[in-house]
């Protein structure tokens, strides 16, 4: 059996309203934002797939119907495909949602926060450990990110948390790590702080938008106060869990683009878009010649 395969179920949160995109995602939500020729929540599947998880978790909320059948069988384009002949468009829309891949849909009813939304998927979730993927944040390795997440998972069998470094002067915008050095890549996590003040950050290591959680979380989301903003923080969350649990957080190997802002979609566009089999070269001659 593939190690990996401990990790069976991704929840994706995409209940937000994106208002830092306004007025894209107006009527559109920003998850299907597109990066070259994908939405971000595509990139954010397709990592979870690769990492050989097979039942996406998506927690909804109103105007994301788009979502929905973006991962749905799309009966009018796929008959207008086959009856033109386009076999190399038909396979690249039957890739996005491969035979062996379940999608499945819960409503977050009320916008409570990310804790909130981790705790709507318990019932999907039923009891085993399992992966969150915040497709704001789009990010590179190899192998991917999640992947080598789940691969850690099995061999250390405690929740894991990807952070990466951050500027010092921008730590209120992330859940901050204490703790002790393993190794390089590890840290045996002892506190979180969520969006503190930078003059009271244990450290620079901020949370990013991948981990992987056993379901003990889920009595902590259930029985939390709200914090930061009136909402249900999952930090606040994996920061109670650390009296039950250990915690690792993980240095990932690779890219992260906080496409959760206008900069960051912006860069991860043109990084994936310099090595985009069909324009990578055209485009990258283009950006030269923008630079001269």
């Amino acid at each position: 059996m593939n190690k990996t395969s401990l990790v069976k179920r991704a929840v994706f949160p995409v209940a937000g309203l994106g208002t830092r995109f306004l007025p894209a995602t107006k009527a559109s939500p920003k998850e299907m934002l597109p990066v070259v020729d994908k939405p971000l929540i595509q990139y954010a599947v397709e990592e979870a797939y690769a990492a050989g998880i097979r039942e996406m978790i998506f927690v909804t909320g109103r105007t994301k119907r788009s979502i929905e059948d973006h991962f749905d069988t799309a009966v009018e384009l796929e008959a207008e495909l086959a009856a033109s002949g386009k076999n190399e468009l038909m396979a690249l829309v039957h890739s996005i949602t491969p035979d062996d891949m379940d999608c499945v849909y819960v409503r977050q009813a009320k916008a409570l926060g990310l804790g909130h939304a981790v705790l709507c998927a318990e019932r999907l979730v039923r009891g085993e450990p399992f992966a969150v993927l915040l497709a704001d944040d789009l990010m590179l390795g190899e192998p991917p990110i999640m992947q080598q997440m789940t691969a850690l998972y099995a061999e250390r069998q405690c929740s894991l948390l990807a952070i990466q470094e951050v500027p010092e002067n921008q730590t209120q915008r992330y859940g901050i790590v204490k703790g002790e050095a393993l190794t390089t890549d590890l840290v045996n996590v002892s506190g979180l702080i969520e969006k503190p003040h930078p003059s009271a950050a244990p450290s620079n290591m901020g949370i990013v938008g991948r981990y992987v959680l056993t379901p003990t979380i889920f009595d902590l989301l259930r029985s939390q106060t709200r914090g930061a903003g009136g909402e249900i923080q999952l930090t606040d969350g994996i920061a109670a869990l650390l009296a039950r649990e250990q915690v690792l957080a993980y240095r990932f190997q690779g890219q992260r683009f906080d496409c959760g802002s206008k900069l960051g979609l912006i860069q991860a566009s043109v990084v994936l878009a310099e090595t985009h089999p069909e324009i990578g070269a055209e485009f990258s001659v283009w950006l030269k010649s923008r630079l001269a």
